[in-house]
């Protein structure tokens, strides 16, 4: 092969490998998301969230993700936390929420989304916060894997996996449906046709044991879910009797067959439209 052919090969083989991301300006937002082929970091102005107070119904959970983010604050150790369990429950919310609550007093403190399906480049991300002058949050919200899912070795370099091992400045928060981050079926089949059944999930469910906190969210009844609409009422001055407020409240609920913090705001924001009040 003669040397022009070797620099065409050399010259394809550059353009196919990502351009090394620029460093963001921490100062332009508080929140960013990463963004993948090409590696960038876009800041976000206005953060979709709702104010910490306003999540009503896990206090537990509120209260020892907060004492963990203000300990990565403060420069001390914290764990990385998976916030798993029913839908529509204040996982993500409360993400969010927390880092809101914190950034006036931590200016430092940033939250970076990655999406799941970017979680290939999570190496590439990691090198970029790497010495960074701020302390990062990294966010993935809804994770999950199936049986032929290879992203979840991807992960592995953000959970204390890898020669070089998770930065300092940087904690993980994922949210989920699953404990265990794969469907509860799927361990069971690979479990019974495996020919060593512990080791045929263990690297998979391996991985949720690498979260130092895992943080609960369950169903809640009808009173939790009455009082988060009392308290958003309260929150934006929606003035409405407690009876018809039920009445209303558990129609609407019966009509979507379920039960949920996001239930509970979704009826809220109906019924604000309905009484002319604007939320924000």
């Amino acid at each position: 092969m003669n040397e022009a052919a070797l620099d065409r090969i050399a010259a394809a083989l550059e353009r196919l490998r990502p351009a090394p991301a620029e460093a963001p300006n921490w100062d332009a937002a508080s929140a960013f998301v990463w963004h993948a082929e090409p590696d960038h970091l876009e800041p976000v102005q206005d953060v979709n969230r709702v104010p910490l107070q306003l999540l009503l119904g896990i206090d537990r959970a509120r209260d020892t993700l907060m004492a963990n983010t203000r300990q990565f604050a403060e420069g001390l150790p914290a764990n990385n936390a998976l916030l798993w369990g029913a839908r529509g429950m204040g996982k993500s919310s409360l993400v969010k929420a927390i880092h809101g609550a914190l950034e006036a007093d931590y200016t430092g403190l940033k939250l970076v989304e990655i999406q799941r399906e970017d979680l290939p480049s999570i190496g590439r991300l990691l090198a970029l916060l790497r010495g960074a002058d701020v302390r990062v949050i990294l966010y993935c919200d809804d994770l999950s894997f199936s049986h032929d899912d290879q992203h979840y070795k991807s992960l592995k370099a953000v959970l204390d996996g890898g020669v070089s091992g998770r930065p300092g400045n940087v904690v993980f928060y994922a949210t989920s449906n699953r404990r265990h981050l794969m469907p509860r079926d799927m361990i069971e089949n690979e479990r019974g046709s495996a020919i060593n059944p512990s080791e045929a999930v263990e690297e998979k469910v391996s991985l949720s044991d690498r979260f130092g906190l895992w943080l609960g969210f369950h169903a809640c009844d009808q009173d939790a879910y009455l009082t988060m609409i009392r308290g958003y009422c309260d929150a934006y001055g929606v003035e409405i009797s407690d009876a018809e407020l039920r009445a209303e409240a558990v129609e609407w609920q019966a009509t979507r067959g379920s039960r949920s913090g996001r239930v509970a705001w979704q009826y809220f924001t109906d019924l604000a439209g309905r009484r002319g009040v604007a939320m924000g």
